[in-house]
């Protein structure tokens, strides 16, 4: 036995994957543990990191048994990486959209991504904006996320917060 078998520690073991496919492989990889009970506690896939999967486990066999043979799993990192280096991953980032009405905006997602709108209302509290589309022919009022837009031009001549 090893000094890394022998620790009750877990670590932190990067899982090679297909790009692309990250989402797949962690969803067989859940299939398999809940259904063998490996000793995995933690499944990650960072949006920023391409081609790879981030898995807790005691020591890398663990890792390398789980995934064995599972469709998009390519190999197992040799070493552990420190939970420093991940930590960023797990804390959400604080980002504060300030927006106030008749600010104009781009949608960055959903059905409408790439439009640009007026806003008309905020609701800070439920972190909701409604808009209307500067291009579209009717003027109609839409209801979307503040995480789901991007400032493009301050308009509002007060910018105290309104809600």
């Amino acid at each position: 036995m090893n000094a890394e078998t022998e620790t009750n520690e877990t670590k932190i073991f990067m899982v090679r994957a297909t790009v692309g496919r990250e989402q797949q492989l962690i969803n067989r990889l859940a299939g398999r543990i809940e259904k063998e009970g490996h000793e995995i506690y933690l499944v990650m896939k960072p949006e920023e990191i391409k081609g790879y999967i981030f898995v807790e486990a005691p020591n890398r066999e663990t890792v390398a048994e789980a995934i064995y043979g599972l469709r998009h799993a390519k190999g197992v990192i040799d070493n552990p990486i420190k939970f420093d280096q991940v930590k960023h991953f797990l804390e959400p980032a604080a980002q504060k959209i300030i927006v106030n009405p008749n600010d104009i905006v781009e949608l960055i997602s959903g059905p409408y991504k790439g439009e640009k709108a007026k806003v008309k209302r905020v609701d800070r509290q439920k972190e909701k904006i409604v808009v209307e589309l500067l291009e579209a022919a009717v003027p109609i009022p839409i209801t979307v996320s503040l995480d789901s837009i991007r400032v493009i031009d301050r308009k509002s001549e007060n910018t105290v917060e309104q809600y």
